[in-house]
């Protein structure tokens, strides 16, 4: 079933739209959550959690790109049960390393100032990964938004896993330069 038809089944508030949703996106949406969560029991309430907050938000809300609009929405879930779990205590999965690589472009803390720029930082950051090169965009988005390793990436692209790192790694100074030229840093 294409996504658009999906879609009206939400709109007319038909449970279908779930069971159509779960059977074409749960694989998909399970491999997001596990890669943040390293448990498949984890992943597959997220994954539920997300397909409820679907239905929930859609309508009013009419996504574009309805495999995004999931794969953010369960993202978004495993994130925070990840950080609840890990409350009090460092995790060692791809998150946190993914997220230590970005730190080193990213200035974090919880400024008040810092947070009222969250959005916009977030929209330059969208901004820049569209101007990207395509190859280069898609390997930023797999490591820091759906948190895939870095072999991951490298064997769907037929590259060693140190080219993946010189891309990532160059890109981040590109991001940082970006931000700092755009006075984010």
């Amino acid at each position: 079933m294409e996504d658009n038809q999906i879609i009206d089944l939400f709109f007319q508030r038909n449970q279908q739209g779930i069971a159509e949703t779960d059977r074409k996106y749960s694989r998909y949406l399970q491999a997001i959550a596990y890669r943040i969560l390293g448990n498949r029991e984890d992943a597959e309430e997220c994954v539920n959690d997300a397909l409820n907050s679907a239905w929930n938000s859609i309508p009013p809300q009419k996504p574009t790109v309805f495999r995004m609009f999931l794969a953010k929405l369960t993202r978004n879930r495993a994130i925070n049960r990840y950080n609840e779990e890990h409350a009090k205590k460092r995790g060692s999965g791809e998150m946190t390393m993914a997220l230590e690589e970005l730190s080193e472009c990213i200035a974090g803390g919880s400024d008040p100032e810092k947070t009222v720029l969250a959005e916009e930082l977030s929209k330059e950051i969208r901004a820049f990964v569209r101007a990207l090169p395509e190859r280069e965009g898609d390997v930023f988005l797999r490591r820091y938004f759906f948190l895939e390793d870095v072999k991951s990436i490298a064997l769907r692209y037929g590259i060693s896993q140190n080219n993946v790192s010189v891309i990532l790694n160059r890109t981040r100074k590109k991001l940082h330069d970006h931000l700092l030229s755009r006075h984010f840093l």
